[in-house]
Parts: C-alpha cells; sequence; structure tokens
C-alpha cells in the first residue's frame, strides 16, 4: 500500500496545490495529513474546503488546536524572547483566522483526532499525546524509541518540526514528512513522506513561492515578512520588531 502523508500546510493552498499534482502523478492509494493545516498562509478556509473535497483523513496540530484552546499559546510561549510573538498570535492570527474559517470549519477541525493509525503506520503531529511538543531532527535513537514506541507501529510519521527525516531503529522507523509550507531545513520546497510497502522516503515538490509571498504582502498579518524571508529561504526567519 502506498500512503502519502502530507503535512504543516499552514494556510498555504498555493504549496498544498502542488502538492497534490506531484502526489496525483506519482499515484498512491491513500493520502494522509498531519496537522497545522492553519496559520501562515492567507487561504485558511480554502485549505480546510480542499482538504475536505480530498476526503483526506488526517490529524490537527497546534496551530489547529490554538484555535480553540488559545491557552496552550501563552503555556508554551512563555520565555520573555518569545512574549511578542505571543501577543500577536493571541491578538491578531486567532481572531484572523477564526474569523476566515467561521464556524462550521471550526467545528470540523475539532472533530480531527490526535493519532491515525492504520496496519503498522501510525501519525501524530508532534507526540502520541500532546501536539506542541519538539523531538528535534537530533534526536538520540533512545529519545525517539521512548517517544515513539507506545505507539506499537512498524512506522511512525510525525512532523511539526519542519525538517524532514528517515531513521531506522531497531524496533521501528521514524520519519518526519516535513513541511509543505515554511520549510526549516534550507530547502524551500514543499515536502511530504511517501511511504511505500513499510519503505519511506520524503519527496520534495517545487512551488510558486513568489505568487504566495505576494498574498502575504497584500495583508495586515504582523508576521507577513517573517513568513515570506522563511518561504523564500527554507530557514526560519525570525520575527522582526513590529508596532510601538
Amino acid at each position: 500500500m502506498r500512503i502519502a502523508v502530507v503535512s504543516d500546510i499552514h494556510a498555504n493552498l498555493t504549496a498544498l496545490e502542488a502538492v497534490i499534482e506531484a502526489i496525483r502523478r506519482t499515484g498512491v492509494d491513500l493520502v494522509v495529513h498531519g496537522g497545522d493545516l492553519m496559520a501562515g498562509g492567507r487561504r485558511p478556509a480554502e485549505v480546510i474546503d480542499r482538504i475536505r473535497e480530498l476526503n483526506w483523513p488526517g490529524v490537527y496540530g497546534n496551530t489547529d488546536e490554538m484555535l480553540w484552546m488559545p491557552h496552550r499559546v501563552a503555556e508554551m510561549l512563555q520565555a520573555p524572547d518569545l512574549h511578542r510573538i505571543r501577543d500577536l498570535v493571541l491578538e491578531h492570527t486567532i481572531p484572523a483566522t477564526l474569523g476566515a474559517i467561521g464556524d462550521e470549519r471550526l467545528a470540523w477541525l475539532k472533530t480531527l483526532p490526535r493519532r491515525w493509525c492504520e496496519g503498522e503506520v501510525a501519525i501524530v503531529h508532534a507526540t502520541p499525546d500532546d501536539v506542541w511538543p519538539i523531538v528535534s531532527s537530533n534526536a538520540s535513537d533512545e529519545e525517539l524509541d521512548r517517544v515513539y514506541s507506545v505507539l506499537q507501529s512498524k512506522l511512525v510519521v510525525y512532523r511539526h518540526i519542519h525538517q524532514p527525516f528517515v531513521r531506522w531503529l531497531p524496533a521501528f522507523t521514524v520519519v518526519n514528512s516535513g513541511a509543505v509550507s515554511l520549510s526549516y531545513d534550507g530547502d524551500p520546497r514543499a515536502a511530504y513522506a511517501l511511504i511505500d510497502d513499510g519503505r519511506a522516503e520524503i519527496r520534495r515538490v517545487g512551488y510558486d513561492i513568489d505568487d504566495e509571498i505576494r498574498l502575504l504582502r497584500d495583508s495586515d498579518d504582523p508576521f507577513a515578512e517573517s513568513t515570506a524571508e522563511t518561504l523564500r529561504t527554507g530557514r526560519y526567519a525570525p520575527l522582526r520588531h513590529v508596532g510601538p
């Protein structure tokens, strides 16, 4: 069975459509999304509608959860150097996203599970029981085993860190499928994971990044410039000073 895992779309419809076309050409039996459909791009409602139209199963991520649990943002962004980001997410990103998607789409997001499992494949956004913790790309085999062995699957796919990789542990394989939008590994192309009969690989897809950046710059999003730089470079770009 061939499964594509598509994650961290972050409201970037331009990248999503390119990945959809690449998957169509590749040919798969099933596509599963890994959460973080929201926050970052300019078309959150359209991304939700497209995923629902395609009837992809999947899980929710932290930028989805924060829409109905905004207190998690305050909990996770407690460090003094993150306070400006925390405030902008609470004061701008969450209200703007909720306004764009409306109540019915939000209700659909809330129906998504935290885990998706079928056969010997398990998919989570970050860790099995929480969509916020960071398990880094250079985590030890021991840490990966400790975190993900509870899923009791031969192949575990997570995302959240925007850095794709495949690691073969003695008992199972761990895959990070990377990000459709906002890659952090120096490659600005969209990423997804292809699982074919238990073997996993990372696929990259080019798309019109400039088109997505134009949409950002025509908005009032306080993160627009840092997001644009991240899209262009494939590296996380910190938020520059915004406001007084």
